[in-house]
């Protein structure tokens, strides 16, 4: 049987930095040949980053991704890994008019492509395009129509792209009838809560439906909302796991296989779903024998309270460092979410470069005043107080305020004065709140809701408080100091903007409120279905209204990391103006 030592980059990649890319791309590929890589690979559309949303109409972000895919293959093969065959994802366009899809000559194409003594040996678009959730490809792409097959080192090696897999037909079932040894999907692939278990169930599933081992390579990082936690798998044709990568951790898996041999009989022609076999041969001679010695390692898998908050924190990291910020700020309250928001942030970019702002008013307690600079000692973070009393005085003096309009005063004047800090110091303010608040307009506008990127936007209340336990926990159990002061967790929440208020004046208990919420939110599940599940017809109501007429709020808030099935922003999209009610 051939032997061949493959090489799976799950690397980190930014949207439009073509030369930062291309950069990286050569680096892991030095590194793989370094290890005696026979074959590389990296993920979907690593070279443009992903997704490219509408750059991807720009027939000139087009054509640099085109000329940068050219430039990276001559570059490799200056740098003497000509030899070593390179898989790689981009952004290209049609040659052909596809007039059945009412598309034009020079449609953008999700795209492959394989380079090998400095040119572009390969190129193939994907075939099944999703178009659900965060994914909108059927507004950017034509779909591709080949089964793609390099014959390396006598090996037949099947290329896929992500969605490949996902959906049925196509070509997993064509990588079989063109009987090749392996096949390698190139994958973007966001996170969210439990799609790990999602993932190694299907990749299993995939191989024995191609009848070959399956090396399915992911993107690690964050970009925008979404958040890519690598977890690249390989198994064998019978869907044992060979091989599979740490979770939200850069690097590269390399492992050596025995293969079967590609076939001298070997299939040519349209095969499974109209696909077309295009077969490039670019060595026929196996690799002279040798002891097997890397075997790419199981990375033990994060459990779920840590997987979601490295989400959070990777999410964070790049989402400050690809938009050219090192610092933010943060307004402390004593309570549980801005001290999760600051615990998040200082394992993101460092407690020095994380600045918390205490802003009390005449309702704020002198334990959450308390709570506030205890969080900062135990992190080390930057710490300030400026009291909002003296501006609220005058505020109230001039206007007269009374009831709600008093209360958002005061979330106002702190959101104020946070992009006024902003502004004259340079770091970018973190919104704080949670899904639980967002998803009922618990979230004053241009107060609360102020900022660049706000980390727990995807986060349930419930969620919140489980998180900051796992974070303390997992301080004591490498004898650290816990972050989050114990008050924090323990105290019933409250937004302290009238005397003794706290959330259940208005709202269920949290456990009640977000289990609803998960039904309405999360599934789409009507009134009917969720009094049937078991929740009292009047709050059903009376929740769903608060959250149909939220829309307009969560509109104006900024992104956040996605972590869930349907976070709002581009998964859940409503229409702000609409009189449709579940409720009565």
């Amino acid at each position: 049987m051939p032997q061949l030592r493959l090489a799976l980059n799950q690397i980190d990649s930014t949207v439009g930095d073509l030369a930062g890319n291309a950069e990286a791309i050569v680096h892991w590929t030095r590194h793989s040949a370094e290890q005696g890589a026979h074959l590389v690979a990296f993920p979907e559309m690593v070279l443009t980053g992903y997704p490219v949303e509408d750059l991807a109409l720009r027939s000139s972000f087009v054509a640099a991704s085109r000329d940068a895919l050219r430039a990276l293959a001559a570059r490799l093969a200056d740098e003497g890994f000509g030899e070593i065959p390179v898989v790689v994802g981009y952004l290209d366009r049609s040659e052909k008019a596809l007039p059945r899809l009412g598309r034009p000559a020079g449609s953008p194409e999700n795209a492959g492509a394989v380079l090998h003594r400095g040119e572009v040996v390969l190129r193939f678009a994907k075939h099944h395009l999703p178009n659900y959730g965060v994914f909108d490809e059927y507004r950017y792409f034509v779909p591709g129509d080949t089964l793609p097959v390099v014959r390396v080192r006598g090996v037949d090696v099947a290329l896929a792209i992500c969605e490949d897999l996902w959906q049925d037909g196509g070509r997993v079932p064509a990588t079989r009838s063109a009987g090749a040894g392996l096949l390698i999907s190139v994958n973007a692939s966001p996170y969210e809560r439990n799609k790990d278990d999602t993932r190694l169930e299907l990749v299993r599933k995939r191989a024995q439906e191609a009848g070959c081992t399956l090396a399915y390579v992911a993107m690690m990082g964050g970009q925008d909302e979404l958040v890519f936690d690598g977890d690249s798998i390989v198994v064998d044709r019978d869907g044992e796991v060979i091989a599979r990568a740490p979770q939200f951790s850069e690097g590269s898996v390399l492992l050596d296989l025995d293969l079967p041999a590609a076939r001298a009989d070997a299939p040519t022609g349209v095969v499974d779903d109209g696909l077309r076999i295009e077969r490039v041969v670019l060595s026929e001679e196996p690799v002279p024998s040798y002891e097997p010695q890397l075997t790419g390692g199981y990375a033990d898998r994060l459990d779920d309270d840590e997987e979601v908050y490295s989400a959070l924190v990777v999410g964070l990291r790049a989402y400050a460092a690809k938009n050219g910020f090192s610092s933010v700020l943060i307004g402390l309250s004593g309570g549980i979410d801005s001290a999760l928001v600051a615990a998040i942030a200082c394992d993101a970019l460092g407690p020095q470069n994380v600045y918390g702002v205490s802003m009390p008013s005449k309702y704020s307690s002198d334990h959450s005043k308390g709570d506030a600079a205890e969080l900062a000692r135990r992190t080390g973070l930057n710490f300030r107080i400026v009291p909002i009393a003296p501006m609220f005085d005058a505020y109230m003096d001039a206007l007269g305020l009374t009831g709600l309009a008093e209360e958002n005063l005061q979330s106002r004047l702190r959101g104020t004065m946070l992009m006024a800090i902003s502004n004259q110091e340079g770091q970018i303010v973190l919104a704080p709140g949670n899904k639980s608040e967002l998803a009922v307009g618990y979230s004053t506008l241009y107060g609360d809701s102020v900022g660049a990127y706000g980390p727990i936007k995807d986060v349930y209340k419930t969620t919140v408080f489980r998180l900051a336990r796992w974070r303390n926990r997992a301080a004591e159990e490498r004898g650290q100091v816990p972050p989050i002061p114990e008050n924090s967790i323990a105290k019933p929440p409250s937004a302290e903007l009238r005397p003794d208020q706290v959330d259940t004046d208005s709202l269920p208990d949290y456990d009640v409120l977000d289990r609803l919420l998960e039904l309405y939110v999360d599934r789409d599940q009507g009134r009917e279905a969720i009094v049937a599940a078991g929740f009292d017809p009047e709050l059903v109501a009376r929740t769903l209204r608060l959250v149909d007429t939220a829309e307009y709020k969560r509109r104006q808030y900024p992104p956040g990391t996605k972590i869930s099935a349907k976070g709002f922003g581009k998964d859940r999209r409503l229409p702000i103006t609409n009189r449709w009610r579940e409720h009565a």
